[in-house]
């Protein structure tokens, strides 16, 4: 199997890769909203909360959480994961492929997986949801932004390396979540524009609850 062939092994090179300037051309992104999910995740959260993030990158994101809460933080990227570490020094964190994760049933309060979906094959999606929902406890959240408008699996050229994306329309994610035995308590399309090479582009943010 060549490297154009596997998906995670390409996800993982490419992130390795960018691992110098990906930072940065974050920062350049206009109207992000991750931050106000967040908040708005973390004030829904006991104190003594655990959080599990999925794909936590180079900990731009995770480090907003840590400290408050006890957070674990799951990337497959060597390089980035070396950048959490010293953004997130408070977080536990691992190298790991996510979709291949096993985690003790009803063991965290909230999961995450921010711009990280849509790296996974979409045959893979319902099932990953399934598994999200036995690793939270009753009443836990996920706050997960998605694809909004779909697409096949595909290899293309991003930022200077090889990616790997997927994704569905927002219908049918709303409909894995529900599926998967969530409730969905947001789902909204949430507008940005990157400094490249997309322009204007959008996700679904969706945050769910499992039932207690």
């Amino acid at each position: 199997m060549t490297l154009a062939d596997n998906p995670q092994r390409t996800v993982q090179a490419g992130y390795d890769a960018l691992a110098d300037t990906f930072g940065e051309w974050m920062q350049r992104v206009e109207g992000d909203p991750w931050g106000r999910y967040l908040d708005e995740l973390a004030a829904r959260l006991p104190v003594d909360a655990r959080v599990l993030e999925l794909g936590c990158g180079n900990g731009e994101k995770i480090s907003h959480l840590a400290g408050r809460f006890d957070l674990t933080g799951v990337e497959i990227s060597e390089r980035q994961l070396r950048l959490a570490r010293a953004a997130a020094p408070e977080a536990s964190l691992v190298q790991a492929d996510f979709t291949k994760l096993d985690c003790p049933l009803e063991a965290f309060d909230a999961v995450t997986a921010l711009y990280s979906i849509v790296h996974v094959p979409r045959d893979e999606h319902a099932g990953l949801f399934a598994r999200i929902h036995g690793w939270l406890k009753p009443g836990g959240l996920v706050l997960a932004s998605l694809s909004h408008g779909g697409g096949p699996d595909r290899f293309e050229e991003w930022l200077g390396v090889e990616m790997f994306f997927s994704g569905f329309d927002a219908e049918t994610n709303r409909r894995l979540v529900r599926e998967a035995g969530f409730e969905v308590l947001s789902a909204e399309v949430e507008w940005m524009r990157e400094p490249e090479p997309h322009g204007d582009t959008a996700f679904l943010w969706v945050l769910a609850r499992k039932p207690a």
